[in-house]
């Protein structure tokens, strides 16, 4: 089921990804920005990538080496989880590289649909394009850990193979490593490079496409805010599945332990899928709250699924991993409520914060500092909470 559900979720991908390419842009200005901001962001990502490849060439011979280094010649182990960690690696760039490549081509699209159409078509090509981003992630991310998982574990039956699809999860890490603070580092210091030049010294408003920096600020976005996030998320995935698989493999004799997280994930494409269908807005009307209908839809089908998925794997006596199931899930949504509550201009917090600036620039550095800190309180509470469950 998992391979089906991650090529599924790519077919999705390849289908949001077309109905964006085929959306018009009006504007030959747009058409010219676009392109440079989709250029600057290539340019980078090939740098970067041509820099990562390196890196992780020599760690895939160092894991083969150590591994395998009693016997002083490298076992098939050790051959696999090398081979494994380059997969990943690769899996990983590869998300990265497609949700960039569309977010760069979403871009355009959606500010002409905005001043064409309005909203509600506006809406529908960026959430598409960041769809593009999650469901390949997702898609390679299930698909590629799957497919290691069944070539090891059942075809070749390793007693090594939960070893092995570690590093799988290695690979995914060490490229999101390098994605996510390397473009970090680009985009802030682009951002704060076109700030100074443009406003301070030339007098140019801020992001003027008349200062060239803006070209490289919106690059830098690009390539920090989508591939370095995409490469962040895939990793963070492919963890949260390999974890469990190895405490299932652990815990519980036989396989059923082990596939239980791959089903799950599998599921959780499903319903995602379906939850894409829910978002939906008119003019007018508040984008945030129709992704939120988009992300409580999923959230409760994937509740329902994960019921019945451990009842039927393990019986209602293990119904217990389904009470763990819902408290992360209960604690994820509880803790983007609470990251909304603390960062939105709707709630006191912003508006506390907005009247501070009145005072001086001190006293909305310290009032920040102290709404920041007080925010993670709620959120450690959750955790604490949803871990004891």
């Amino acid at each position: 089921m998992a391979p089906i559900a991650g090529s599924i979720a790519l077919g999705f991908a390849a289908y949001f990804a077309y109905s964006i390419l085929k959306k018009p842009v009006e504007s030959e200005k747009m058409r010219s920005i676009s392109a440079a901001i989709q250029e600057g962001a290539m340019a980078f990502l090939k740098r970067e990538y041509s820099a990562v490849s390196i890196f992780v060439v020599i760690v895939a011979v160092v894991i083969a080496l150590l591994l395998g280094s009693n016997p002083p010649v490298p076992s098939l182990s050790s051959l696999y989880t090398a081979l494994a960690y380059v997969f990943g690696a690769v899996l990983s760039a590869t998300a990265g590289f497609i949700g960039m490549r569309i977010a760069t081509k979403a871009n355009a699209r959606t500010t002409s649909a905005a001043q064409t159409g309005g909203l509600v078509p506006a809406l529908e090509i960026a959430f598409k394009g960041g769809s593009v981003m999650g469901m390949t992630v997702a898609g390679l991310g299930l698909l590629g850990l799957s497919v290691a998982f069944l070539i090891f574990q059942v075809i070749f039956e390793l007693p090594a193979a939960t070893q092995i699809i570690v590093g799988f999860g290695l690979g995914a890490s060490s490229i999101a490593l390098f994605a996510r603070v390397g473009g970090g580092i680009f985009t802030k210091a682009a951002d704060v490079g076109a700030d100074l030049v443009g406003k301070i010294e030339a007098g140019i408003p801020e992001d003027d496409p008349r200062n060239p920096a803006v070209i490289a600020d919106n690059v830098g976005d690009n390539v920090g805010d989508v591939a370095g996030m995409g490469a962040d998320l895939y990793e963070s995935y492919v963890g949260s599945i390999i974890a469990p698989i190895v405490l299932g493999a652990v815990i519980f004799p036989g396989i059923k332990g082990m596939l239980l997280p791959l089903l799950i994930a599998s599921m959780g494409i499903i319903v995602s899928i379906i939850g894409t269908y829910f978002v939906k807005t008119q003019e007018g009307g508040h984008p945030g709250r129709a992704l939120s209908i988009g992300t409580y839809t999923a959230a409760v089908l994937s509740a329902i699924g994960s019921f019945f998925l451990v009842w039927g794997l393990f019986g209602i006596d293990k119904i217990g991993f389904f009470w763990a199931i819902l408290a992360g899930l209960v604690a994820g949504m509880a803790i983007g409520q609470i990251s909304e509550y603390y960062t939105s201009d709707k709630h006191k917090p912003v508006k506390n914060l907005a009247n501070t600036a009145k005072t001086s620039a001190a006293t909305v550095i310290l009032e920040g500092i102290s709404e920041g800190m007080l925010s993670t309180t709620a959120s450690v509470i959750v955790l604490v909470i949803a871990i004891a469950v």
